[in-house]
């Protein structure tokens, strides 16, 4: 305790020079039970970066933060010792409406933005939470259903401007005074998570608001399971141009699951697509007659169904990335893992996109989750009676034994992203502990990891 008091009484001065707006850490500002010391909230740009080299003075360790919506999702820090509140850089900087460009402030919320961009009849085709801030869906990667037509932030992100761990501002692509040369930061820092450095501004490519919307849902009984693929897959291949392909399969093998389908445009295309689309969902386990669909197979509305675009907020989430081709066996990949660890998790997200999002029962025991998470790593790689890999699973939240255990030191690229950190952030202060695995933490110089 003597030596946290010497800390903060020699840091703060410096701390508060460069951002006035710096207060004492609580425990509503701790970070997976970890409280900061300091909690700063920076104004600008030039305030954060004076806010970064002052820290980097004193050698502490710092977390980004904005709304949270996303702040669970990764290892909990090694240290904080600053928080870097980045919602009062809440502005829209400019709209040119005429290029279809925003470029805003990072602790600009995603709600926010939509207001100010729907009065032009625009769009950031992003789903996200309305409380989430712009800066935290780029650094977590955040993307919704329509990842399908529209792709994730780092699709849409054209510029970008961020302030290493040192303090230096540096900036990319569009709507800059200064490119920074041989690296795509947009790409880098869209799900760095904050361990790469501080994202201050952002510039998106737009789009245009649709004229009329429409969501074609198919639900598929426990035994149907190959006809929800065989929907799912057609709808994702087919010329109607759907916006999303979402596949809802609530609380394990014995639900049925839900197939929807987001049509977007005119309202004379939207109504002609939706049924054609009825008719190519009905195709594997509904019936339409007379441009009506019987039985109740498939329904369309102009609202979304249930749960469309909700972020999983258990505290076990695990994503599953895969070639579109692979569903059904990733699906039956994850009916066995439940089966084998004796729980029944919850599965739904942008099937058609090739990605779906695994919870677990918050009172699923560590040992349990563990034993899911191999058996469905095993399954989905390949290395349990199937002839080639098909793709990835990645655990995003859940406690800490969990994912230390569920680490897969299989990454592609693992050493590539380590060196990216280095060069970034050598002294690895940017969200120490989180990012790159624990292989990947070293302290260096005695301070950070």
């Amino acid at each position: 305790m003597d030596t946290e008091r010497t800390l903060v009484s020699a840091v703060r001065p410096a701390l508060a020079a460069a951002c006035p707006s710096l207060a004492d850490g609580t425990a509503a500002d701790a970070v997976a039970a970890v409280v900061p010391a300091f909690v700063a909230s920076p104004s600008s740009t030039a305030e954060a970066a004076a806010l970064l080299r002052a820290a980097a003075e004193a050698g502490l360790a710092v977390v980004p933060r904005g709304a949270g919506t996303g702040f669970s999702w990764g290892a909990p820090p090694s240290r904080c010792d600053l928080v870097v509140d980045l919602r009062s850089m809440d502005q829209i900087l400019e709209h040119a409406a005429g290029d279809l460009v925003a470029r805003v402030q990072a602790g600009a919320t995603i709600g926010q933005l939509s207001v100010a961009l729907a009065a032009a009849g625009q769009q950031l085709a992003l789903d996200a939470p309305a409380e989430a801030t712009v800066g935290g869906v780029v650094a977590t990667g955040t993307a919704g259903p329509r990842r399908f037509r529209y792709g994730a932030p780092r699709d849409l992100l054209i510029g970008i401007t961020v302030v290493r761990a040192d303090g230096v501002v540096a900036r990319s692509g569009g709507k800059v005074v200064k490119n920074v040369a041989g690296y795509d930061l947009g790409k880098l820092f869209a799900g760095s998570q904050g361990t790469l450095g501080l994202i201050t501004e952002a510039t998106f490519r737009l789009h245009p608001l649709p004229a009329a919307m429409a969501w074609v849902t198919a639900e598929f009984g426990p035994a149907e399971r190959a006809g929800a693929v065989a929907a799912a897959a057609a709808a994702a291949g087919s010329p109607l141009v759907p916006s999303a392909v979402e596949l809802d399969w609530p609380g394990g093998s014995q639900r049925p699951l839900r197939v929807g389908v987001l049509l977007e445009g005119t309202g004379s295309g939207v109504a002609e697509r939706a049924r054609q689309m009825s008719e190519l969902l009905a195709a594997p386990g509904g019936t339409v007659s007379g441009g009506r669909v019987s039985g109740g197979t498939v329904s369309v509305a102009e609202t979304a169904p249930p749960r469309w675009g909700a972020l999983p907020d258990s505290a076990i989430v695990v994503r599953v990335s895969f070639w579109v081709s692979s569903l059904g066996p990733v699906l039956d990949a994850i009916a066995a893992a439940g089966a084998a660890a004796g729980i029944r998790p919850a599965v739904s997200g942008p099937a058609g996109a090739g990605a779906l999002y695994v919870c677990l029962d918050p009172g699923t025991s560590d040992a349990d989750a563990v034993r899911f998470v191999t058996m469905l790593r095993d399954h989905v790689a390949g290395t349990l009676g199937s002839a080639a890999p098909r793709g990835r699973v990645a655990v995003l939240a859940a406690p800490p034994a969990v994912l230390a255990a569920s680490w897969d030191r299989a990454v592609p690229g693992l050493a590539l992203m380590r060196a990216v950190r280095d060069q970034f952030d050598p002294d690895h202060r940017m969200f120490p502990g989180r990012g790159a695995g624990p292989a990947g933490r070293r302290p260096r110089h005695g301070g950070g990891d």
